[in-house]
């Protein structure tokens, strides 16, 4: 047996740590030499007929070679001097498997099990989040048992606060089975797997999105700072908070007190900027209850943040689907819910916009109701009307449009009433409340007549004003005949209190 005398090691063994961490080195270094961003991995899903951006890093000034094997055409581009590369390859009809070899003449780096299909982002806040398992096992026990889909992925973005811009994210691709759906968005499923029901094409689900979250914690710092002063002093704590205490925090290291899933940018930067440019259809997106307190904000605030994904995307105006939020009893908000419905309804304005309505699926008592299905399936209603040629399929309840006030009664005429206005439960329309000039809402009562609703009451002779559902928990029976029920809505524009 060797004898170590005063602590001091042979020089053999000296020298063979020596040579075994350089060897150890040398190692990391090649294993770093050339790097894809973590968005790219086996399994993974390309946006079919694009050109798909693919991105990642190596030595600075060396050339990349990029070759699919669904054309063997070479993209080749040179790594800029901090060594981030990125080029693009025009992806084909959906199909696959495919590989794609990625290259800087050293080493060699290819992608397995590669399909080309349809790829969506479903984020936003905890009716978003809520995974398939969330109510408990037995609740979606039939759906998961049949979630036998090798032509579904799932990409799970994890959660991190970020106080600056990150370039890479630690997600990871999954093959859709009864066992991986149980950790994924219930929301997010369900529409996937009714467009790969409809489609027959793979189908690429990323999923990003935070429980609590603020619209503001999506948008980036760059907007934010621009358009909402508001939000200035925020930014000026998270900068000395990033000098003090670091500036990513994830499971693993707790955020400082007073830093969470609502400051505004934490999660754009962590959760949305590494994704970018990432080819997609399209978003669609479940949020909205973290910022009731602030309706008249969320009217330019949501707008902006879909502008911003967009316009950083460089991908044009892709479809952007989004849920209302549903009714909810907000006893200490000082306002209606309604009123953030109302400013998620506004955003209708921008273009290739839908809004997925849930009026009859809420629970006034829960925040987090249990229907995730209908949810997920009215928004595959809107892309495969929308997207892919279904005209078909009605995809919206119908829209408040305009009034006419006819002596004591007021009209209300709608878009999107499909086959016609109706009652989901048969019976008589409910949530109805008119107002004269004093501004007092009373209880109405609302007739279907033809494709309009009349309302009136009896102790309002002048009216000047209908209000629809506009109670927080309010859960109302308007509805087309396809089922789809019509969102909150009021005819007047007297100032929120």
């Amino acid at each position: 047996m060797m004898r170590f005398i005063c602590g001091v090691l042979p020089l053999w063994l000296i020298l063979g740590n020596v040579l075994a961490a350089d060897e150890l080195a040398v190692q990391q270094r090649q294993a770093t030499a050339l790097r894809l961003s973590r968005m790219f991995g086996d399994g993974m899903v390309f946006q079919q007929q694009s050109d798909a951006a693919i991105w990642g890093w190596t030595n600075a000034g060396s050339t990349v070679s990029v070759t699919p094997s669904w054309s063997n055409e070479t993209s080749q581009v040179t790594a800029g001097t901090d060594g981030k590369w990125q080029t693009k390859v025009k992806t084909p009809r959906a199909g696959g498997p495919f590989q794609v070899r990625v290259s800087n003449g050293n080493e060699t780096v290819e992608l397995k099990d590669v399909l080309v299909g349809e790829v969506w982002i479903c984020s936003g806040q905890s009716n978003m989040q809520w995974k398939m398992r969330g109510f408990g096992l037995e609740h979606f026990a039939e759906d998961v048992a049949k979630a036998k889909h090798p032509q579904i992925r799932f990409c799970d973005v994890p959660q991190v606060i970020a106080l600056k811009g990150r370039d890479d994210v630690q997600a990871k691709w999954t093959t859709c089975s009864p066992r991986s759906v149980l950790a994924f968005s219930a929301v997010g499923y369900f529409f996937g797997s009714r467009l790969h029901q409809e489609l027959d094409v793979p189908i690429g689900l990323i999923s990003t999105s935070w429980g609590g979250s603020s619209a503001e914690a999506w948008v980036s710092p760059e907007v934010l700072k621009n358009q909402f002063p508001e939000f200035n002093e925020s930014f000026e704590i998270n900068a000395k908070t990033a000098d003090q205490a670091g500036v990513s925090f994830g499971r693993t290291n707790k955020p400082p007190k007073g830093l969470n899933q609502r400051n505004p940018s934490v999660l754009y930067n962590s959760m949305i900027r590494p994704l970018i440019p990432f080819s997609l259809r399209g978003v669609v997106w479940y949020q909205g209850e973290s910022n009731v307190k602030e309706p008249e904000q969320y009217r330019t605030l949501f707008p902006a943040m879909i502008d911003d994904w967009r316009n950083r995307w460089g991908a044009g105006d892709f479809p952007f689907y989004f849920v209302q939020i549903a009714p909810f009893a907000y006893k200490q908000e000082p306002v209606s819910a309604a009123f953030l419905r109302e400013a998620q309804m506004m955003t209708l304005s921008q273009p290739n916009t839908g809004m997925v309505v849930t009026m009859d699926i809420g629970n006034p008592t829960n925040i987090h109701p249990r229907q995730k299905k209908p949810v997920g399936d009215r928004l595959a209603q809107m892309a495969l009307a929308r997207d892919y040629g279904r005209n078909d399929i009605v995809d919206s309840g119908p829209l408040f449009q305009r009034d006419e006030i006819e002596g004591a009664t007021i009209r209300l005429h709608f878009t999107d009433i499909g086959g016609g206005l109706a009652t989901r439960d048969d019976l008589a329309l409910s949530h109805f409340t008119i107002a004269a000039a004093d501004r007092r809402f009373v209880p109405a009562k609302a007739i279907i007549d033809g494709n309009t609703i009349v309302v009136s009451s009896e102790s309002i002779g002048k009216p000047v004003a209908v209000r629809y559902a506009w109670g927080s928990g309010d859960t109302p029976n308007l509805s087309n005949r396809e089922g789809l029920p019509a969102s909150s809505f009021r005819t007047d524009d007297w100032p929120i209190k």
